[in-house]
């Protein structure tokens, strides 16, 4: 049953790259919303990740397990990575984020506790040949670094929306957490970028790649991410209000001075706004943040699953060690063909949305009108003739 889970879970992540490649994934968006899926897929998410803290470290330790195959396994592993790229999907939409409703305070900590793991990452150089399970937990490192990233983003997307959250979302992000002293962490530290006999390398789409002088100070992606998520989280006038600027904390921001170059608030312009207020912050004493009588709510699903299991995590090792890990041969090649049916032409072909046409002449088109962001156009000359019939609802979508 939780394989036919991982698969649809899988569909639907395909589904949003192939929607979100075409720029049509307003539906997907609107069904998640509809059917309360997001709570769903921020528990499974959190589930996934305390298996792998409890389970995982136990099943590598087991001496006689020795199983035929260890994709069974790795599946469990790319689980956290399907749900976490889904979310990072679909998160980009204020509806989404809204829709994670209480859950939204354990998406925060899961997103901290992958935010400090990037901070404290140190750059190693490469291993030895490895043999199962060392392996496997080779596999396990380097997809919890991806996840991460994508962690970062889906953080960003969550600060994008700062005027919306619930106070409790705020506090935890400012006050339990200190986001903005981590972020200025990942700014100094920078763990997606590191030096190999002698050259600079940078993390961007899945792989390591060598940089060229001439782009070494060209922002990454994940560079945008963590200044925007600092531009939300520091310039909100509810932010300001909340957030404690004390001798620890403004020394710390302040260190974002020196990587405020002309290169980079060229590519971001944004931060201007930002280099101002820390200037500003530089020479005042920001007044303390009200200490209100407030009942605040708190996370609950990561608690709520480590209590119930207590005591209990090398049983359930070992029950899935004998029921689910230790497929015969006949299991294993039924669970292969089903992964291939996953993964086949025909079923992206299925996933993938129909290309837009166009509102005026019906003819596939790649314009969108940039008001309202629901009709399509092949030209411009189709958008201007189609105008008036389209100017009304423009107006209700805008």
């Amino acid at each position: 049953r939780w394989l036919r889970q991982h698969e649809c879970v899988e569909k639907l992540n395909m589904h949003a790259i192939l929607s979100a490649s075409a720029g049509q994934e307003q539906l997907l968006t609107e069904l998640l919303v509809t059917y309360t899926k997001i709570p769903v897929l921020i528990e499974e998410l959190i589930s996934v990740e305390i298996w792998k803290h409890k389970i995982f470290p136990v099943l590598c330790r087991l001496e006689d397990f020795k199983p035929r195959s260890t994709f069974p396994i790795y599946v469990v592993l790319h689980h956290e990575a399907s749900i976490i790229n889904l979310l990072e999907t679909v998160f980009f939409y204020k509806e989404i984020c809204e829709s994670a409703e209480d859950n939204i305070l354990d998406l925060i900590d899961y997103c901290h506790r992958k935010l400090t793991l990037l901070a404290a990452r140190s750059t190693n150089g490469q291993t030895a040949v490895l043999v199962p399970p060392q392996e496997l937990q080779k596999q396990a490192e380097t997809m919890e670094f991806e996840i991460s990233l994508k962690a970062l983003s889906v953080l960003r997307f969550i600060t994008d929306q700062v005027e919306s959250l619930p106070l409790s979302a705020l506090t935890r992000m400012l006050n339990t957490h200190n986001l903005p002293c981590l972020l200025v962490e990942l700014v100094e530290h920078c763990p997606w970028s590191c030096r190999e006999a002698g050259k600079l390398k940078k993390f961007e789409n899945g792989t390591w790649h060598v940089v060229p002088p001439e782009d070494q100070v060209k922002m990454t992606k994940l560079d945008g991410q963590v200044w925007l998520a600092l531009l939300n989280l520091l310039l909100s006038p509810e932010c300001q209000r909340k957030y404690h600027f004390d001798g620890f904390n403004k020394s710390q921001l302040l260190k974002l001075r020196a990587f405020l170059t002309d290169i980079l608030i060229d590519q971001l312009p944004n931060l201007v706004e930002l280099q101002r207020f820390l200037s500003h912050l530089a020479v005042t004493e920001p007044a303390p943040p009200k200490k209100d009588l407030v009942l605040e709510q708190v996370p609950i699903i990561w608690d709520r699953i480590l209590k119930k299991n207590a005591g209990k995590w090398e049983a359930i090792t070992k029950h899935q060690v004998k029921h689910v890990f230790s497929p015969t041969e006949e299991e294993l090649k039924l669970q292969a063909r089903r992964w291939a049916q996953t993964y086949s032409l025909d079923m992206i072909e299925a996933l993938a949305p129909d290309k837009p046409r166009c509102g005026a002449c019906g003819t596939e088109a790649a314009k969108r009108c940039s008001r309202c962001r629901n009709e399509w156009y092949c030209t411009r000359a189709c958008q201007v003739q189609h105008w008036q019939k389209h100017k009304v609802a423009c107006n209700l979508m805008a």
